[in-house]
């Protein structure tokens, strides 16, 4: 059994890495032929395509009622995507960020995962007995995702040819868009084998719910975006790997647990502490400070991310 799961396992490594490499030169190639910013790009098909393995098990964790795993799939995903992602990703080689990134992408990010935060500390805030995320929070994470919506919306409409580059896009339209669909096809597939695959060989070595939930499901949904972002950056792609990851951190609240909690209704979250949405938050002002700091994340800051996601981990483990 476990030595099946093994091989399912590899396989989905593989499709993973393939179809990661097929999906950062067709979204290039989008981006070129198209004559829009490649960040546009990762903030948009890039992020949303490498985060619908979170948003399939979101939506079947809350209609089977595995509240602790919807809400540990985002949290440890987000947290994986600063972290392990961005520090394995600059660890490669520094990633140059951009003005706009920093000013206006980051501080979103920082609102939104801050709102998230707040609307599910109840217990904390205001010494109930659980922490619960209603319809209502639901429609309110809605509503602020609605500012990104906006705000990608203000920069396509603005966005003029200067700022765009004259390289040659590798593919045409056709080719570029036939194999952006291939590329998500292959990073979802290979990401829901993966998961699968660790989710068993977790529950037949006795590991619980929850751990799996911030860890190997965490961990295999965000592979889309890990895959994505490695490769990108070693294509010297970095407007993607970075805004793979801000747009799918602000994907995952947003959608993965604002739309499925606005339709269906609210939840409670009982296997979560502080320190998991403190890893969230701190995450993130992290990647802002680094970033407004010299508009790079450089190998050293990537070193301190790996060292903080080893940390947190630990902690989750032992504990």
């Amino acid at each position: 059994m476990i030595v099946l799961q093994i091989l399912i396992l590899v396989m989905g490594f593989i499709i993973l890495v393939k179809g990661a490499d097929l999906f950062v030169d067709a979204a290039s190639s989008l981006a070129q032929n198209f004559h829009i910013s490649k960040m546009l790009i990762a903030l948009t098909i890039v992020s949303f395509g490498t985060s619908a393995p979170e948003f399939a098990v979101s939506i079947k964790s809350i209609i089977s009622g595995n509240t602790d795993i919807l809400l540990g799939n985002v949290i440890g995903s987000n947290i994986l995507n600063i972290l392990l992602i961005l520090g394995v990703s600059s660890c490669i080689h520094s990633l140059t960020v951009k003005n706009s990134t920093v000013k206006k992408e980051l501080p979103i990010t920082i609102l939104i995962t801050t709102l998230f935060i707040v609307l599910i500390s109840d217990k904390w805030l205001t010494n109930t007995k659980t922490n619960l995320l209603t319809r209502s929070d639901g429609i309110t994470i809605l509503l602020f995702f609605s500012i990104f919506i906006y705000y990608l919306f203000t920069i396509m409409r603005n966005k003029t040819s200067s700022t765009i580059d004259d390289e040659k896009p590798k593919y045409g339209i056709a080719k570029s868009m036939s194999f952006t669909v291939v590329g998500i096809v292959c990073l979802i597939l290979g990401s829901n084998a993966v998961v699968d695959s660790a989710s068993s060989i977790a529950k037949i070595l006795g590991v619980s719910e929850r751990v799996i939930s911030l860890t190997i499901i965490a961990l295999g949904t965000s592979l889309p975006e890990l895959v994505t972002s490695v490769v990108a950056t070693k294509k010297k792609e970095y407007d993607i790997a970075i805004g793979n990851v801000v747009g799918s951190n602000i994907f995952n609240i947003g959608i993965v647990i604002g739309l499925p909690i606005a339709l269906f209704g609210g939840i409670a979250s009982v296997g979560f502490t502080y320190i998991d949405l403190l890893a969230l938050f701190i995450a993130t002002l992290m990647l802002f400070i680094f970033c407004f700091r010299d508009y790079k994340i450089s190998r050293k800051e990537g070193i301190t991310f790996l060292i903080m996601f080893l940390i947190y981990y630990l902690f989750l483990f032992i504990k």
